[in-house]
This record gives C-alpha cells, sequence and structure tokens, in this order.
C-alpha cells in the first residue's frame, strides 16, 4: 500500500510537471481502484496531494520567473469561491453518479486537449495593443506592446467567470483544475504556454487550500498518511516531469495524454456502471 501511493503520486506529479494541469484528474482513480480509498475520502486526499505538489512546482518556476502573478491571483481568488460550492454539490450526489460525472468530465476533457494540440501554434499568440485601443471591440483580454496583460474590467469579469469555474470543478472532483486553467490562460489572456503551465501551479495550489477547508468542515476524513506518501511520489514525479517537459513536443505530448485520459475515463464507466 505505502509504496503504491508513493508511486500513484509520481504519476500524478510527472504529469503536473509536463502539462501544469491534468495530473490531479488521475488521482481519484488511482485513489478508488489502485488503494481503495472511498470516493469521497479520495476527492480530499486528491486535493491536499495536488495542491501541495503543485505550490512545490510553483515555487520553482517563480525563481525561473515563469509566472504571471497578477493574473493568477485574480483566477486563484475567484476560484477559492467557487471550491466551497462544488465541495456542497459533492455530498449531495451519490458515490456512483459522482464517478460516472467525473468520467464524462475526463472525457471532456481529453476531447479539448486534442482539439487544442492540433490546432497551428498562432491561436495561442498573445493579441498586443497600445492601452489607448485596449477598450475597443474585441478580444477582453489583451497586452500591451511589451507583452504585459492590460488587466480591464471585462478582462477581470472573464478571468473571474473562468476562475469560479475551476474552483466548482475542484470542489466537486476533487481535481486541481489545471486541465481548465492552462488552456484558459492561453486563450483567454494571450498567456504564453511556459507561463500558463507555472502560474497554473500557483492557481491549483490556493484553490486547492479552499476545496480541502472545504472538505474537513463538512466532516469528512483524510487519511494522513496516504496523503503524505502520495506528496512525496508526486514531487519526485514533478520533477520528472519538468525535466522530461522540456525535451518533448508539446502537442505530442498532449496527444498522448488525451489517450490516457480516454482510458482511465473507460475504465471508470467500466467498473461503475458494469461491474458496481
Amino acid at each position: 500500500m505505502s509504496s503504491l501511493s508513493v508511486i500513484f503520486g509520481a504519476l500524478v506529479g510527472c504529469s503536473l510537471g509536463l502539462t501544469g494541469g491534468g495530473g490531479a484528474i488521475f488521482a481519484v482513480p488511482l485513489l478508488v481502484y489502485g488503494l481503495g480509498v472511498a470516493p469521497r475520502e479520495a476527492v480530499g486526499i486528491s486535493l491536499a496531494a495536488v495542491g501541495a505538489t503543485s505550490f512545490v512546482g510553483f515555487l520553482g518556476r517563480w525563481r525561473a520567473r515563469k509566472i504571471e502573478l497578477r493574473t493568477g491571483l485574480v483566477f486563484a481568488v475567484a476560484g477559492m469561491l467557487g471550491a466551497p460550492v462544488g465541495s456542497w454539490l459533492s455530498g449531495l450526489i451519490p458515490e456512483t453518479v459522482l464517478l460516472t460525472l467525473f468520467a464524462i468530465l475526463m472525457l471532456v476533457v481529453a476531447l479539448r486537449m486534442w482539439s487544442k494540440a492540433s490546432e497551428p501554434a498562432i491561436a495561442g499568440l498573445p493579441i498586443a495593443c497600445s492601452t489607448e485601443t485596449a477598450d475597443v471591440d474585441g478580444p477582453a483580454c489583451r497586452r500591451d506592446l511589451n507583452g504585459n496583460l492590460l488587466l480591464s474590467s471585462r478582462c477581470a469579469w472573464l478571468l473571474a467567470a473562468v476562475g469560479i469555474a475551476t474552483g466548482v470543478l475542484s470542489g466537486l472532483f476533487g481535481v486541481g483544475g489545471g486541465f481548465v486553467i492552462v488552456p484558459a490562460l492561453v486563450l483567454f489572456s494571450g498567456m504564453t504556454i511556459h507561463r500558463a503551465v507555472g502560474t497554473s501551479m500557483l492557481v491549483v495550489a490556493l484553490v486547492s487550500i479552499s476545496g480541502i477547508g472545504s472538505h474537513l468542515f463538512a466532516g469528512r476524513t483524510i487519511s494522513l498518511e496516504t496523503t503524505a506518501l502520495f506528496v512525496v511520489g508526486g514531487v519526485a514525479g514533478l520533477l520528472l516531469g519538468t525535466v522530461a517537459g522540456r525535451r518533448l513536443s508539446g502537442p505530442a505530448l498532449q496527444k498522448v495524454f488525451a489517450v490516457a485520459i480516454v482510458a482511465v475515463a473507460i475504465f471508470v464507466v467500466v467498473r461503475t456502471v458494469f461491474l458496481s
């Protein structure tokens, strides 16, 4: 059990290091079907372990100046407001239904990741403008000629709305939400993919704090031993994934990751619907 917890944590951490998000989506199935943890407790362990691992990753990328702190904090504050709502909804849904919805979410994420990897690279480039043209019709979030985000009211509301949705998913399913945050930062704020990965780790860490607080406040338990072992493996996997991510093609990696998510989703559906 101990070695499996470390190994599974390493798998999640490696994915976080590679993509900045998406690793948490594997955590709940690994905990439930690999370690026999009850689904609701698995949500709490996933939030705690992924949050801690993401924070370690954030510190490394912060030192390397590969994050946008202001943009990340807007996302994080909104996400922390949404996480308690997701946690509350989680308590109202039967465990079988919760796992089935989780599998559907995985399929949606896989489709999004595959389509994003197939898009031309120019689709994620930032839209630059001067401060004088920031309020004309066009994308809500724009950047100045130096690449700095112009955080207008339209842009702030858009980022906050996506952040709240991320927080709800985090509290409901125990996912950090990085698979939503990274593409959202690239598409809506014009952030480069490398900065989006690091910024996502900050958001995931902060949103996870809110989610785990809501989980404990609802009277649900968490195994500290399993969580600690998951974090140990997660940090080791994070370092490995970060190194590997510098050597692999981004689009190809996303497609492989999407296929892996589909495989896990099918496994969850089969175990939940047909073998339960």
